[in-house]
């Protein structure tokens, strides 16, 4: 009786510690099998929004689908926020034994994906990026550098301050100009108002400060980006994604004429079909 009481008790400790070493910064859906395929969302959405990719792409390739942490009904976490989701992302990969899995990131999951292959540049195969930058912050304030973005600023103290109304107010102009698609429109504006509040303010100020425009150029692995050619003249697009990709080798920039942000949604079959091409 006393070994089987120690047995239980080892086994707890056991199932305690593993449940303990396992990553919170994400929740994951596994679906499908073959070669790994990681998919990551972009800022406040689910990983529901590859909901039509993952159908087709299920077929063939095994397909980890994320939502990170104070997104949709996943628990928030404490600060470093986006670190702490690059880190545990490359402790998945690791701890699942994936060889060589594909990336497919849409903006901060693009901006993600080129972190992860910075810092490991042999671990994946391949990466593609929806309409994903290698720094944000360089798109809005001129001159960029990280120690020019604050966490304590006018603005984000405005946002956590905002009521219910005035929330959904700005989420409903924000979902107008990022897809063309006004069904999906709704959707984006609930997955901005379900998302964890301070999340929200203090995560997107973590991807401001991220610049990885000089660190890509470890990135040896074929990268391709998909660029949207909607709110922007097409020159002006060019001369965005070549200044941001200038250190990266090994890249095909594909421009998507009539696309707001979420190309998915607004060229959806081209995407899938260019998705499945690049994807074997």
């Amino acid at each position: 009786m006393k070994t089987f009481r120690k047995l239980i008790v080892l086994f707890a400790v056991f199932v305690s510690c593993t449940m303990q070493s396992q990553e919170t910064a994400f929740q994951v859906e596994v679906s499908g099998k073959g070669n790994p395929v990681l998919l990551f969302p972009g800022f406040s959405c689910t990983g529901e929004v590859w909901e039509a990719t993952v159908k087709e792409l299920s077929k063939t390739h095994e397909c980890h689908v994320f939502t990170f942490a104070g997104f949709g009904n996943v628990p928030a976490i404490e600060s470093p926020w986006l670190k702490t989701i690059k880190n545990d992302i490359a402790n998945y990969v690791k701890r699942k034994d994936l060889q060589k899995p594909t990336i497919i990131g849409h903006s901060m999951g693009g901006s993600l994906a080129l972190w992860l292959a910075s810092d490991n540049p042999e671990t994946y195969k391949q990466l593609i990026i929806v309409d994903g930058l290698a720094s944000i912050g360089a798109l809005m304030i001129p001159d960029f550098s990280p120690e020019k973005v604050s966490y304590d600023n006018p603005f984000a103290k405005q946002q956590l301050a905002m009521d219910a109304e005035a929330f959904h107010k700005m989420a409903t102009q924000m979902a107008a100009g990022m897809t063309m698609t006004k069904e999906k429109q709704p959707q984006l504006v609930s997955w901005m108002e379900q998302a964890d509040r301070k999340t929200y303010v203090n995560g997107y100020i973590d991807l401001m400060k991220l610049d990885l425009r000089k660190d890509i150029q470890s990135i040896k692995i074929p990268v391709t980006i998909m660029a949207s050619v909607n709110f922007y003249p097409k020159p002006q697009v060019e001369k965005l994604y070549t200044e941001q990709y200038q250190k990266l080798a090994n890249k095909n920039i594909l421009y998507v004429e009539n696309s707001a942000h979420f190309i998915m949604f607004d060229q959806a079959d081209w995407f899938l079909k260019e998705v499945l091409k690049l994807v074997k």
